[in-house]
């Protein structure tokens, strides 16, 4: 089916496969689309059907609670069923030379491991390799469960044969009960990637500071290893600050004692815990780390007083933890557009 989008500025045309998502059509094709979560859950990605048909397989998206019109949808849950005419209010671009353009991949779960009781990190082999960008999330379809689930990459390398995950368990939650619940080594997955704006390049030029609160690591993971590799942290500074309840909900301590001894003093890494004090283990098996009782976005604001100069923070979690570091950034001047988050948890 054809494509023809207008948006403020100009039109767009591109192809969309039979029973291919509308927005995922058209970032295949290189064009900028607006979006958010990719899944269904912030309305970003809304348009209005101008003229053509549509078919909308899941109309109790959340997503939909922004659209104001019978003639309204959502790109990322909506198929063409002829060629289509559509509008968007905002600008919309094609995708510079060297962007790391989404596609379609097939994948395989080769490795399951369990970090806590509720977090589980993910191996999957790729049939092809995926060039992405230091903080960017995949859509990834599981057999039987319904939708696309965003999942942000913990590794990096630029062209990337394996991708590696971490996903909270969620009572009731139709992928993190298949996966704590099955057996899901060698299970074939569909991806579409890579997706998302919240990104980091070595030529950034600023100190960073990462505040994220349970599988919100995931990305700040690939960020922090794609800086590491590129000696980032000599000139730079680096603050992390990783939330979770207690030590016992803890992960990926031995990582960041490893990234801290590699790249010195100038990376600070905290854990926050919001339901208990560091236990005396924790201090001695850990001595590159801090530990801080209470949430992370209140140990962050603690911690960083009168130091956001020069700052560009990335921001992973819950919505609520989310909602309130931003609101403690902004009281401390920092500019929306070094504040960087994706919405698609």
């Amino acid at each position: 089916m054809k494509i023809q989008l207008n948006a403020r500025n100009r039109a767009h045309h591109f192809d969309a496969a039979d029973g291919k998502k509308i927005l995922y059509a058209g970032l295949s094709s290189a064009v900028d689309l607006p979006y958010e979560c990719g899944s269904g859950t912030c309305g970003t990605c809304k348009a209005r059907l101008i003229s053509g048909e549509i078919s909308d397989p899941w109309p109790e998206a959340p997503g939909r609670k922004y659209l104001k019109g019978q003639d309204e949808f959502l790109m990322c849950q909506c198929t063409a069923k002829t060629d289509v005419s559509i509008e968007v209010s905002s600008f919309v671009q094609t995708m510079g030379a060297g962007a790391c353009v989404p596609a379609s991949i097939n994948g395989r779960i080769s490795s399951v491991k369990l970090l806590t009781p509720d977090v589980i990190h993910l191996q999957i082999d790729l049939n092809q390799a995926m060039e992405f960008d230091a903080g960017q999330f995949v859509m990834i379809q599981v057999p039987g469960v319904a939708g696309f689930r965003g999942w942000s990459m913990v590794n990096y390398q630029r062209h990337a044969e394996t991708l590696n995950f971490v996903v909270k368990k969620k009572p009731g939650g139709g992928i993190s009960e298949w996966l704590f619940n099955n057996q899901c080594e060698g299970v074939e997955v569909e991806l579409f990637g890579p997706l998302g704006r919240a990104t980091f390049y070595p030529s950034l030029a600023k100190n960073i500071l990462c505040i994220a609160g349970g599988s919100g690591i995931a990305g700040m993971m690939s960020i922090l290893s794609r800086a590491a590799q590129d000696g980032y942290f000599t000139q730079y500074k680096g603050d992390v600050f990783f939330g979770v309840q207690t030590m016992k909900d803890a992960f990926f301590l031995h990582e960041f004692s490893q990234l801290r001894a590699q790249c010195g003093d100038k990376l600070n890494i905290t854990i926050a815990l919001s339901r208990e004090d560091a236990p005396a283990s924790a201090l001695a098996d850990y001595p590159q780390l801090a530990f801080d009782k209470g949430f992370v976005h209140e140990v962050a604001g603690r911690h960083m007083q009168d130091r956001y100069q020069n700052v560009r923070a990335y921001l992973a979690g819950p919505p609520p933890m989310v909602d309130a570091a931003v609101r403690i950034l902004l009281q401390a001047r920092l500019t929306t557009d070094n504040i960087c988050y994706d919405k698609f948890s």
